[in-house]
């Protein structure tokens, strides 16, 4: 049973973004509703001030950790985005701006359907007088699917510019990083480990390459489309606009504790490559021939292939927990939003609408978690790369032009 405190918290909220509900509501619906309008929100306000505190205490920690040490950075840079923006500012700027321009386009897409269903096929106010012409209803449809034709054509024409710029950014930036890894080699880095220029030159450095495009472009693309697909949500209804972020809260502070032992173990795969790189290197220089030697490559591609096993399973689990929790989501929309309908509180149009938006909300938040997971790898891959690099006898610090 309900009791009343509970009751005028529901509508004391419900009151306070425009809503009228019945003062009995269903108890199936008073449940959810606690999910969507109390649990939600103050789940995402706890994960937003635990991730702002560790990120600040993460920057504190790390700028004491310099001034006591007394740490340089090396010929790449203090980080990677630093280096990215270094050689690719100019490219940067234009592919944040073609994003940006794909936003209103998108939340075009979403409306013109819900107005054709509205406004087109469920009314019956035909002919009216659009720049001193008659329109009929079949009109009036066609006009409307032409421009929901046009604005769904101009989306995937942007998307094919962005995604076709960011490749030939990330080969340029791949090339010139891959250029100034072998130049500090030839001068002396490395130190004992310079065997382990092959698979750093090789294999280490192009993820970091194909992170170059996607660094600065898919946060603002994907963020911006995510933003404009919950806006939409939220015009069309705050309680199912809220609902596609009621499990939000559980995303944000799940998986990123799983990528993080994603993250320990692909320092550790990087590690194995290496030494097994050196040990080829050295039965390669060597004289001899041996059975012990088959034994240490034979033992060291068996803890290869048990860090890269480790790695696919948490890998899949990230992916499988977050596709459950995205596919969740909808009951919300189907109880809140049906019982909306059967009131009459929300036009079957935009229900339609909101539920066509979500299919394309979990896209660009799939594509945001990925792309913390890349951001973390490359992190992991361009700081290896930059120890390599700061180990041994360097002549002097290698020259780059300021773009290009």
């Amino acid at each position: 049973m309900r009791d009343g405190h509970h009751m005028s918290a529901i509508h004391w909220i419900t009151h306070s973004i425009g809503y009228r509900l019945a003062p009995e509501l269903p108890d199936w619906l008073h449940a959810i509703l606690h999910v969507v309008l109390i649990g939600a929100p103050v789940g995402l306000a706890v994960v937003a001030i635990y991730w702002a505190y560790g990120r600040l205490r993460k920057r504190l920690s790390t700028r004491r950790t310099l001034a006591a040490t007394k740490v340089t950075h090396g010929v790449l840079g203090n980080h990677v985005y630093a280096f990215i923006l270094r050689f690719s500012r100019r490219d940067q700027i234009a592919l944040g701006a073609v994003g940006l321009l794909a936003m209103p386009i998108l939340y075009a897409s979403f409306e013109l359907p819900k107005i054709i269903v509205n406004n087109v096929i469920a009314s019956g106010h035909f002919p009216f007088k659009l720049l001193g012409h008659d329109i009929s209803q079949s009109q009036y449809l066609l006009l409307l699917c032409f421009l929901f034709l046009l604005a769904i054509g101009a989306n995937g024409i942007l998307k094919y510019w962005i995604n076709v710029h960011k490749g030939r950014v990330g080969e340029r930036l791949l090339r010139r990083l891959r250029l100034t890894v072998f130049k500090r080699w030839r001068a002396g880095a490395g130190g004992e480990k310079r065997s382990e220029v092959i698979p750093i030159i090789a294999q280490e450095v192009e993820p970091i390459g194909g992170f170059a495009g996607d660094s600065f472009s898919l946060p603002i693309f994907q963020g911006g489309s995510f933003l404009t697909i919950v806006t939409f949500m939220f015009v069309q209804d705050p309680i199912l606009g809220t609902a596609a972020l009621s499990l939000l809260p559980l995303q944000l502070s799940i998986i990123p504790r799983l990528q993080r032992k994603v993250n320990a173990l692909a320092w550790e795969r990087v590690a194995e490559v290496r030494t097994l790189s050196g040990e080829l290197g050295d039965q390669i220089a060597a004289s001899t021939r041996s059975i012990s030697d088959i034994r240490t490559v034979g033992a060291r591609l068996k803890r290869i292939e048990r860090v890269r096993w480790k790695i696919h399973r948490k890998k899949f689990l990230i992916k499988s927990l977050n596709n459950f929790l995205i596919a969740l989501t909808p009951f919300f929309f189907y109880s809140i939003g049906g019982y909306l309908v059967i009131e009459e509180r929300l036009s079957l149009g935009a229900l339609v609408a909101v539920l066509a938006a979500y299919k394309n909300f979990s896209a660009p938040l799939r594509e945001l978690f990925k792309y913390y997971q890349a951001a973390e790898d490359v992190r992991v891959r361009f700081d290896a790369v930059s120890e390599f690099l700061g180990v041994g006898h360097v002549s002097g610090p290698t020259k780059h032009p300021a773009n290009g």
